[in-house]
């Protein structure tokens, strides 16, 4: 969250970083994580070229009802005189529903049926606490002490257990609580950082790696273990590394930015064929308390271009991989004095690349007229742990979703295919 003016956020002055600091460092089950600045990427790998899961969060409480213009409502327009979009600039508009206009870039993937967004999606009950709706959402198993997210527990349904990569944590050792978990984890800044001297020079690394097989490799104690894990672990990392060195294919061009350099890496990962199962990135600033048009506006298009572009730089990978969007809640429907919006409950949710029945607006809306808000907010009518669960009964159903997601029963929305 980055806003510079504190606009009655209790949260406010917090960065992701304080939030992962607080919470602490835990373990996870086959993941690999990068930092980059308050962009945070995590990678599970499993067999090769199987499906992929991206998961982007909108961390700040993006407003579903400025992505996804209910333009049907005249209580939209009433609530929010200063800051709604207009009919006549939606995207992609129907009867009820648009996209606002800095989703220009993903208009292909629209197009190609690969874009599909879920209406009113959200918690079980309201919270509008930024970090603990955060942990709500990560954890995702209420009631719960175990320090399990469910990205882990995902994970393992999915990975082996022993694969040094499994466990792989770029940029910093702070995991999210939707990571946190029973398995080690290795911590670099990138795949770089992982390798070991002389990388580049094959015979000065051939020299060492046969040195320290001389040195370790007949050892059954604990350095010796962690000596081969090294080497492993250096091996694997020069496969990716060498890959994002290439930079993005298929003519793909990224902008600037912490979310392009996490996507590019993410790619660079994936179109190794290497296993990546599941990847997180952080996408934050979606903390709009005041200028939502222009705030909200250069978060899209940001978010557009970003998305766009990776599905390009996957070029036939892109069959491979579904993203989805998260946020822990979205904002108040009436605009506040500082033509912003305050915490709230119901967003949307955005789903994208393979496995879509089809593009388009899904989910049960509530409506926005008297009695149909709750306190003031739009209402919650789909679980966001549905919408997950239904990607992965789709893309990946070796995993259980009622062990990924303890205790909800499972109600399909009906956008995968």
């Amino acid at each position: 969250m980055t806003d510079s003016t504190d606009f009655g956020c209790s949260d406010f002055g917090m960065t992701r970083r304080s939030i992962l600091k607080t919470a602490g460092v835990a373990t996870m089950a086959g993941v690999v994580t990068s930092m980059f600045g308050d962009v945070l990427t995590s990678t599970v790998y499993g067999a090769e070229n199987g499906n992929v899961l991206v998961v982007l969060s909108l961390r700040g409480g993006a407003d579903g009802l400025s992505m996804v213009v209910p333009h049907h409502e005249p209580a939209y327009y009433s609530a929010r005189p200063g800051t709604a979009v207009e009919k006549g600039e939606l995207l992609k508009a129907d009867s009820y529903f648009g996209l606002h206009p800095k989703f220009a870039a993903m208009l292909p993937l629209w197009n190609a049926k690969k874009f599909a967004v879920i209406n009113s999606v959200g918690l079980p009950a309201p919270n509008r606490s930024h970090f603990e709706a955060m942990e709500i959402v990560e954890d995702a198993d209420p009631g719960s002490s175990a320090r399990v997210g469910w990205i882990n527990r995902m994970v393992g349904g999915l990975a082996p257990a022993n694969d040094p990569f499994e466990a792989l944590q770029l940029g910093t050792a702070l995991t999210p609580t939707s990571m946190f978990g029973p398995a080690p984890t290795l911590a670099a800044n990138n795949f770089t950082d992982l390798s070991l001297p002389w990388a580049d020079d094959p015979r000065m690394h051939g020299r060492l790696v046969k040195g320290l097989k001389l040195q370790y490799g007949k050892r059954t104690d604990t350095l010796g273990h962690a000596a081969m894990n090294a080497m492993k672990v250096s091996d694997r990392s020069n496969v990716f590394a060498t890959a994002a060195k290439k930079g993005p294919a298929n003519g793909a061009t990224y902008p600037n930015g912490e979310l392009a350099a996490a996507l590019k890496n993410a790619a660079a990962a994936i179109k190794t064929g290497s296993g990546v199962k599941a990847v997180a990135v952080d996408f934050g600033s979606w903390d709009h308390h005041t200028g939502l048009n222009w705030n909200v506006a250069n978060q899209i298009e940001q978010l557009s271009l970003n998305v766009a572009a990776f599905f390009t730089d996957l070029g036939a990978h892109a069959d491979r991989v579904t993203l989805v969007t998260l946020s822990e809640f979205g904002r108040r429907l009436q605009e506040n004095g500082a033509h912003g919006v305050d915490h709230g409950y119901g967003s949307a949710v955005l789903v994208a690349g393979a496995g879509l029945k089809n593009s388009g607006y899904y989910g049960t809306w509530p409506g926005l007229g008297i009695g149909k808000q709750v306190d003031g907010d739009l209402a919650v009518t789909t679980d966001y742990r549905n919408v997950i669960a239904e990607i992965l009964r789709r893309r990946f159903p070796a995993v259980n979703t009622s062990k990924v997601f303890p205790g909800v029963t499972y109600k399909p929305v009906g956008f995968m295919a």
